[in-house]
């Protein structure tokens, strides 16, 4: 299973004082600016911003790595070991996102693109 890392997810509370250290880090303003979801698009990499991440369990960034077919990649995982925190879940324009855990509580991401 040849994959890449295309996207990386942190969970902000202070979203105006995240965007000022992304854009400081980065060298650019973001690309995406909602109220949902702020990103930064640099070359065929994501660095993204979400504002409810804690309210939806995150509490640390996640690596999300691109797979061609994120069903037989998941059944890989667990197979190996890993545990489903959420199962594939279309985020919009048919963008496919699941996340997993390993051994020691590290979250995986897989995003399958439409």
């Amino acid at each position: 299973m040849a994959v890449e890392t295309k996207t990386v997810l942190y969970p902000v509370r202070d979203v105006e004082k995240a965007k000022s250290i992304f854009s400081a880090l980065l060298g650019m303003e973001p690309t995406t600016d909602s109220p949902y979801y702020i990103g930064f698009h640099i070359g065929d990499q994501e660095i993204g911003l979400l504002p409810q991440g804690h309210n939806q369990g995150m509490t640390g960034q996640v690596t999300y790595y691109e797979v061609a077919d994120i069903s037989e990649s998941l059944s890989k995982l667990v197979g190996a070991g890993a545990e489903i925190i959420q199962g594939p879940m279309d985020v919009g324009a048919g963008l496919l996102v699941a996340t997993l855990k390993d051994l020691d509580g590290n979250v995986i991401g897989l995003r399958q693109p439409a």
